[in-house]
């Protein structure tokens, strides 16, 4: 029996560039094509169009008022980056439900790991930046690019132990929760009480359909993004805080048990077997488009919303979301004057916070935690290996990026905190890829 589908000519486009998608790796190298992308409009004649497009404004008018007017470098910050950060929430409520952190004695390691790979990187940042506007750069050196770190491990391919890869994945997210939070309390301007007020009580009421048993995604997507969205960014609160706190109030259970849906597509499928199905037509019967739908009932109440969403939105933000963020972002002139990079010390600060601060907090609070013996060593891991963690961990790519946006508003001070975020992640993910491609011969 032939079980393939019946291929059409546009299969020959569609195919190949599905199997593309579902590689690990492709999502960090197509973030690397469009830095390389960003670098070129930057420093071409193409600069002035490129920047040009960037500030170009738009918003909503309404009886002559203006609402919601920015420009699209911030729609791309404040929107489209949203959505990158509501897949971060329902990543790290699935990973805490039913993933590597919750196993406690499995996700203690990677905690400390992420714990160690955040505050030594700050305080070195804070050293060689200890006062002045400056030193509110502290939270770019924190993060890990999780994106760009994956796609280098997994250019290794299966000679890299899985639990390097597992212990890797979840250490990247604790440390986006780290950022989240560092967002929250420390890059938040003034805040608007009444509208935060309403968007949290929005928040309840999505909290509320999750516990009456709500599984509508449309239900979550009103209220989401027209509700805890729109006052949490008219509140002062970066928006992507109400898109991490929306993605926890999506549901994470099934409305039937797996023996249960086994049973009723067992029955579905025979039932669909038996009905006589048209002659000579490619089309179907009523009755079987009705089987089909029952089928499609049960896949939906047997699929978690939140499985189902973040499997559904992970393709948008790694290939469309991610690579326009950084074409907006990227986007350095390089033509810089030396002494006006080392003016003061926030590219430097930056590059030893990533390239030495996550590689002395990865590598020490790990070992420090294992010798404690209060977290295990994965199978697989040794002293070296977790070095080549540790510097791959040093790519700070994308959150360091959106960190500097919030940061500064001084270009100067942008771009310098740029350089070192680049410059970092570059030699980091280089030194982290011959490491572990040493130790796994």
């Amino acid at each position: 029996m032939n079980n393939t589908y019946n291929k059409k000519p546009i299969d020959k486009i569609v195919q190949p560039m599905q199997r593309f998608i579902q590689q690990e790796k492709s999502g960090g190298l197509l973030l690397g094509i469009s830095v390389i992308l960003a670098l070129i409009l930057a420093n071409t004649p193409l600069s002035h169009g490129y920047h040009e497009i960037l500030e170009q404004s738009f918003g909503f008018r309404w009886n002559n008022e203006t609402y919601f007017e920015y420009n699209i470098h911030h729609w791309i910050n404040d929107g489209l980056m949203s959505v990158f950060f509501f897949v971060v929430g329902l990543e790290l409520k699935r990973e805490i439900i039913g993933g590597e952190l919750s196993n406690v004695r499995k996700a203690l390691l990677p905690i400390f790991a992420a714990i160690g790979g955040m505050v030594v990187p700050a305080i070195i940042y804070v050293i060689f930046n200890p006062a002045g506007e400056p030193q509110k750069g502290w939270g770019i050196p924190m993060a890990t690019d999780i994106a760009f770190a994956l796609g280098v491990l997994y250019l290794l391919g299966n000679k890299i132990p899985l639990a390097l890869k597992v212990f890797l994945t979840a250490l990247a997210i604790v440390d986006d929760l780290g950022a989240v939070l560092v967002i929250a309390f420390f890059y938040t301007s003034e805040i608007n009480m009444t509208f935060l007020l309403v968007g949290l009580f929005i928040l309840l009421l999505m909290y509320l359909g999750n516990r009456l048993g709500v599984r509508s995604i449309i239900f979550y997507a009103l209220l989401g993004i027209g509700g805890v969205w729109t006052c949490f960014l008219v509140s002062g609160v970066h928006a992507t805080i109400a898109a991490v706190l929306a993605a926890f109030t999506i549901p994470a259970d099934v409305n039937i048990r797996e023996n249960v849906f086994i049973a009723k597509i067992k029955a579905y499928l025979e039932r669909f077997k038996n009905i006589d199905p048209q002659e000579n037509t490619p089309t179907l019967t009523n009755e079987q488009l009705h089987v089909l739908e029952k089928m499609n009932e049960a896949t939906l109440a047997a699929t978690p919303p939140l499985q189902r969403l973040e499997h559904a939105m992970h393709p948008a933000v790694s290939f469309l979301i991610i690579p326009i963020f950084a074409i907006a972002n990227a986007g350095v002139s390089l033509n810089i004057d030396i002494d006006k990079l080392f003016v003061n010390n926030i590219a430097i600060g930056t590059a030893m916070g990533l390239l030495l601060g996550k590689v002395i907090g990865v590598v020490g609070f790990s070992v420090l935690f294992i010798k404690l013996k209060i977290a295990k060593v994965p199978e697989g891991m040794n002293i070296r290996n977790l070095f080549g963690l540790g510097f791959l961990a040093s790519i700070g790519f994308t959150m360091s990026l959106f960190i500097t946006s919030l940061a500064f508003s001084h270009e100067e001070f942008q771009t310098q905190a740029k350089i070192g975020i680049f410059a970092a992640s570059l030699i980091g993910g280089i030194i982290g890829y011959v490491i572990l491609n040493k130790t796994s011969k």
